[in-house]
């Protein structure tokens, strides 16, 4: 799956769409699938509760990476499908982004899949990212 292009990886999170209640909740709306640095896929899918309990797609793939032994990722995406049956590509939320930049220093470079023909590193989605400089006295 390592060289997949955006649309096979787009196909494949959808792949991972089985959106059903939970008393009244929906969880599994939106799935992601990412791809480590050594080639290998983990995926997962949301899980809306009360109270903000709940945990996004990324972070649900990110776990099963971190089972797995790793923690380099080299692309991720989520997809979420509407009620007319048309996959949507979803950019991570800041809470991901940042999670996705604490896994390990070098995925600042992970490719954020945005589209079929459009992606960005983590960097650019997470500007200021670095702990600031203590003011100087003056």
């Amino acid at each position: 799956m390592h060289s997949m292009d955006h649309r096979q990886l787009i196909d494949a999170a959808a792949g991972y769409l089985n959106p059903r209640m939970i008393e009244d909740r929906i969880s599994g709306d939106v799935a992601s699938v990412l791809v480590t640095a050594t080639g290998r896929t983990h995926a997962g899918v949301c899980i809306d509760t009360a109270c903000g309990t709940g945990f996004c797609a990324e972070h649900s793939a990110i776990a099963a990476m971190v089972t797995a032994g790793e923690q380099r990722i080299s692309r991720i995406v989520a997809v979420w499908r509407s009620d007319a049956g048309e996959v949507h590509v979803l950019p991570p939320c800041g809470r991901c982004r940042e999670f996705i930049r604490q896994m390990h220093p070098d995925n600042l470079d992970t490719d954020v899949v945005l589209d079929v023909n459009r992606s960005a590193p983590l960097r650019e989605l997470l500007p200021e990212h670095e702990w600031p400089a203590p003011i100087s006295a003056g």
